[in-house]
Parts: C-alpha cells; structure tokens; sequence
C-alpha cells in the first residue's frame, strides 16, 4: 500500500451566527496516498470547499470552529499546529488552487513577483535565484518565461489559471488541493489545465486532492472518489467502485443528472427537491427528503457508513455489505 499523505478523521466544522449553528463538515473521513488523486463531488453547498479550508488551517475563528476531529498530515495533527506553524506548511508542504483565478492574483503585483514571493518566503535562496526559480515555474505551466513582468490583467482566464498553479508548485508541496480550478475556463482550457495538473503530478509526485461538481473531469483525473452531500461523505471509494458499483441514491442521481449523447432526451433528470438548511439538519439521513427510496428507517436516526468492500463505503440503509459463508470467502 503506498504512504498516506493526509489522513482526514471524523473531522466536523461548524459556523456560529447570532441566531444559529451552521453544521458545514460533519464527521468526515478519508485518507490520500502519495502521489494519488483524490476526487470531492457534490453540488454547492455539500462542504467541500469548508474541507479544504480546514485542512489549510484557514477557517476564519470566529464565526468558524474545527469542533472535533483530526487531520494528520505526514503522520502530524495539523489541528494541533500554531498559526506560525501553518505558515511554514501553507505554500511549501501543503498548497492550494483557489476557486477564481480572476480574484486569486493580486493585480498591482507582477505575475513573476507573486511567484517569486512564495519561493522567498519557504526557501533560503537568493533574489537572484528566486526570480530564475520563478521563471522556471512559468516556463513549467506553459508561460514563456519572459512575461515573468506581465501583470495580471494581461493574461487570459486559463493563463492566469496556469499562474495559480505555477504559485501553488513553486515549493514543491507533497499536497495540492485545487477548489474547481477549471470552473471558469472554457472546455479546450480545461483540458490543457487538467492535462499539466496531471503532467506536474506525476514529475514532482505530489497528491492532489481536486473539489469539483464535474464527474467527466473525476473520471480523467482521479484515482479515488468521495461523494459528499450536507456535511457528509455518503459514499466514498475508487473511481471504479463509483463509476460502475455505486450504490447511494445520491451517487446514482448525480450520474442520471449528466445528459446520454447516444440516447434522445427531451428533459434532463434533476434531483428533486433542494439541500437542507445546514443549521437544521434532520434527525436521520441528509438526503432522506429528497430520496425516490427513504422509509420510515432513514428519517428515524442517523445512518451509518456501511462497508461494501475493502475500498467501498456507503452512508444508506439499502446498502448492502457482502454476506460471507462459512468456508470463510464471500457468498
């Protein structure tokens, strides 16, 4: 089995308001092993961005709480870590790709100089050495090296996308965590993007944990695949126990909800219904309300991760574990 790089144990995050507590992450678990690409699905508002920040240490305190949980990074509790201590991991072993690369970059700074700025601030080089590094890293995504005086503004959306990511590698980090970074680009930008990104995973050996709503682009690029809905994980294992045995009625609504190029469709297939308000979860399952399948079971008290395999987890009752025979394999 490879090393694991980032461990995530029952980690649950709240935001307390004046009128109530906000459930955004609750009790979430999964592992990333080196040089793996992990996939977060689900639609807006699931918490999958409120994962990453957590890993990142960048939960604003207040309104937002880790409340319990763990979050081992190389075998170390990051929850445990000072501020200072996260300084010196953000940016150089952990590092992340924000939703916008519009917003991402700041405009009165060359594109070389932000670069230049991380590498500075991580590693005991020279300003000499900084700037070539930083041209290098341009060189690395695509970018001629000379546009290291370039401002923002002078890029396109994929350019300045390509800028964030030559940002988030400058240091080498063993972890990338990339918030939908093709979420603003066309498709042929997406594809070049998602093709470095894969490219500069297998040169530098980083894992990668990528948070998108989109199952083509999981498929491309990912290993492992975690499906969250409300705060949870609800289902949980690898690209092929997902794409072609996954068992939650979440998981299944999200593939029915992509349109058959081979089949005549003259309506999509939505889930219906809406996610529930975080701040009041129901009782039982998250997505009982908005399940063709829920009972009376799913709506009485919480369920719990059922094991479909060695690699497979499912939050639902219908789920169903491998039965095992007296001769000691599986029925």
């Amino acid at each position: 089995m490879k090393d694991i790089v980032l461990e995530v144990k029952e980690l649950a995050i709240e935001y307390r308001t004046r009128k109530s507590v906000v459930q955004a992450v609750n009790g979430i678990s999964f592992q990333v092993p080196r040089g793996t690409t992990m996939g977060l699905v689900g639609e807006t508002g699931a918490g999958k961005t409120t994962t990453a920040l957590g890993i990142m240490g960048l939960i604003p305190v207040p309104p937002g709480k880790v409340v319990s949980g763990e979050i081992l990074f190389q075998g170390e509790n990051l929850l445990e870590k000072s501020q200072a201590d996260m300084r010196s991991i953000r940016g150089k072993r952990i590092s992340m790709i924000f939703q916008d690369p519009m917003t991402a970059l700041n405009p009165i700074l060359t594109v070389g100089d932000q670069i230049c700025e991380v590498i500075r601030l991580h590693e005991k080089l020279s300003m000499h050495e900084s700037v070539a590094k930083a041209k290098e890293m341009l060189e690395l995504v695509g970018i001629p090296g000379e546009r290291y005086n370039d401002y923002p503004h002078q890029f396109s959306g994929g350019m300045k996308q390509r800028v964030v990511i030559a940002i988030a590698l400058a240091c080498n980090p063993m972890l990338l965590i990339a918030d939908e970074p093709t979420t603003a680009l066309d498709v042929t930008i997406q594809a070049q993007v998602l093709l470095l990104m894969n490219k500069l995973k297998k040169e530098l050996g980083t894992s990668l944990i990528l948070i998108t709503h989109d199952l083509g682009v999981v498929a491309e690029t990912c290993e492992s695949v975690a499906i969250m809905y409300a705060g949870e994980i609800v289902e949980i294992g690898t690209l092929e126990d997902i794409y072609e045995h996954g068992c939650h009625p979440y998981t299944k609504g999200l593939f029915d909800s992509i349109p058959d190029l081979d089949m005549e469709q003259t309506r999509l297939k939505p889930i219906a219904g809406l996610m529930p308000d975080p701040s009041a979860l129901p009782k039982g399952c998250n997505f009982a309300l908005r399940c063709p399948y829920r009972t009376e079971a799913c709506e009485a008290a919480p369920v719990q991760n059922i094991q479909i395999s060695p690699t497979h987890l499912v939050r639902c009752i219908r789920a169903k574990a491998p039965t095992v025979n007296t001769e000691g394999g599986e029925a």
